[in-house]
């Protein structure tokens, strides 16, 4: 008991006189996890430590007291704790370190639960009741990490086994994205669909959900564009291989049947979520996928978010005009991929093209809507482009805009086939791929589709 009580007493005991323990200990401790007279004593130590990377003597601390404006009864309680913690204990260095670890998060979930307060109130004009979740979350995750970095000689098995590991990864059921993925979408990872309005965003993210339920995997889908009926609606049109206009003319029972057989499958679980446009972000996602846990025993292996454009941020707000786009829209993209790693799950989502971009045949990332800050953050961005000439041949093509599993420039550019009265994807025939040729000079796509033309005179510049 003791200990515990005298806990702060005993870490500024550790830091005024045991290097090793200060060393480990000082980037993790915060100024506000102690009161009154530690936190002054506290704050002289770390200040003195930051400027000339050794540790302060209590003579020099009662130096730097006496530079300190303050009532004379602080200044005689400060006095006596230095007095007090002028000799080193006996205490264990390790076993401190572990206490005091505890201790500092029990401090830090102490002060989130005091921020809370003040925010219900309404005391705290910067945040709102959205931020509650994610300050409460980081400060139960306070931990003296202890790792310092990857040695890259006495690292080198760990490396070598790391090379040979086979990802846990979540495949396509289309060819060329598990080409370009080197078998599909890594955990922790975020990754985004560019397209113009009405090019098929949702289309493609309600196909995949759909082929990752008939792997037997989990999907979570939040939609902030549609409403939680019409998304399903559109799995449905996809797992029932039924035009979309079909579906509210399928008898009760017929329709019953098809659910059955589709349940027979052996399907995962799917759970659409509706939030009202711009309202919700990552601290609500992570209130639903911790209240799925508890309630439902559910936890995704893929969560699909449409789209991120119309997400809102839980660090920053977008009212008032004090944050442009590029910072908001990055804020957001990072603070996805932050809950794809804190969830451990692949998270893709989607953005607009630029109005330029909308009837560009050949989309880059300057296309991508309100902000560069978006292809900077995600770890895949493909372009999805439609034209005319490809609406005809029922298919779509892809543009690899940004890749860190693969070579972004092999198989740069591919085209996949589309159903949309089914909301289906499809592998296109080979012969599809290999009309599609590259200007070398200006990496300008010429479409020849149906056209065969001239293809030996650019065969060697096929993708």
């Amino acid at each position: 008991m003791e200990i515990s009580n005298q806990l702060p007493t005993h870490i500024l005991n550790h830091l005024l006189n045991n290097e090793e323990f200060c060393r480990r200990v000082i980037p993790y401790v915060k100024p506000e996890y102690f009161e009154s007279t530690h936190k002054t004593v506290f704050d002289m130590i770390v200040k003195f430590v930051q400027q000339t990377n050794k540790l302060p003597t209590s003579r020099v601390l009662q130096l730097e007291l006496g530079k300190i404006s303050a009532p004379d009864e602080i200044l005689n309680s400060a006095n006596q704790l230095i007095d007090q913690i002028a000799v080193k204990t006996d205490v264990d260095t390790e076993y401190l370190i572990k206490e005091s670890e505890k201790w500092c998060r029990d401090r830090a979930v102490y002060n989130a639960i005091m921020e809370s307060i003040q925010i219900i109130d309404g005391n705290e004009k910067e945040k709102t009741d959205g931020a509650i979740p994610e300050i409460l979350s980081e400060a139960l995750g306070v931990s003296f990490d202890q790792a310092i970095g990857h040695d890259y000689i006495d690292n080198s098995a760990e490396r070598f086994e790391f090379y040979n590991k086979k990802e846990d990864r979540i495949p396509f059921d289309l060819d060329y994205f598990n080409k370009i993925t080197k078998g599909g979408l890594p955990n922790k990872t975020l990754n985004i669909a560019l397209a113009g309005t009405g090019v098929g965003k949702s289309l493609f993210m309600c196909h995949c959900a759909a082929s990752i339920l008939q792997q037997g995997k989990n999907v979570l889908y939040i939609t902030m564009e549609m409403a939680e009926e019409r998304i399903a609606e559109r799995i449905d049109a996809n797992l029932m291989d039924l035009p979309i206009e079909q579906l509210e003319r399928v008898p009760e029972k017929v329709f019953k049947d098809k659910i059955a057989n589709i349940a027979k499958a052996n399907i995962g679980k799917l759970i659409v979520k509706e939030y009202p446009t711009g309202s919700a972000h990552t601290g609500h996602f992570r209130a639903l996928l911790n209240e799925l846990k508890m309630k439902k025993n559910f936890k995704p292996d893929m969560i699909y978010i449409d789209y991120l454009n119309i997400c809102a941020s839980s660090r920053m707000k977008a009212m008032g005009g004090s944050i442009n786009s590029y910072t908001y829209i990055k804020a957001i993209a990072e603070e996805l991929r932050g809950l794809a790693v804190e969830f451990n799950v692949p998270i893709m989502s989607a953005t607009q093209t630029t109005r330029s971009g909308f009837g560009n045949t050949d989309v880059g990332l300057e296309d991508t809507s309100e902000s560069f800050g978006l292809p900077a953050t995600a770890d895949l961005m493909f372009a999805l482009i439609s034209t005319e000439e490809l609406e005809e041949l029922g298919q779509i093509m892809v543009k690899q805009l940004k890749n860190r599993y693969n070579d972004p420039t092999k198989y740069k550019r591919f085209v996949v086939g589309i159903d949309r009265s089914r909301m289906k994807l499809y592998d296109a025939e080979e012969s599809a791929q290999q009309d599609l040729v590259s200007d070398p000079v200006a990496d300008k796509p010429i479409a020849t589709w149906g056209n065969n033309e001239n293809k030996d005179t650019f065969a060697e510049f096929k993708i």
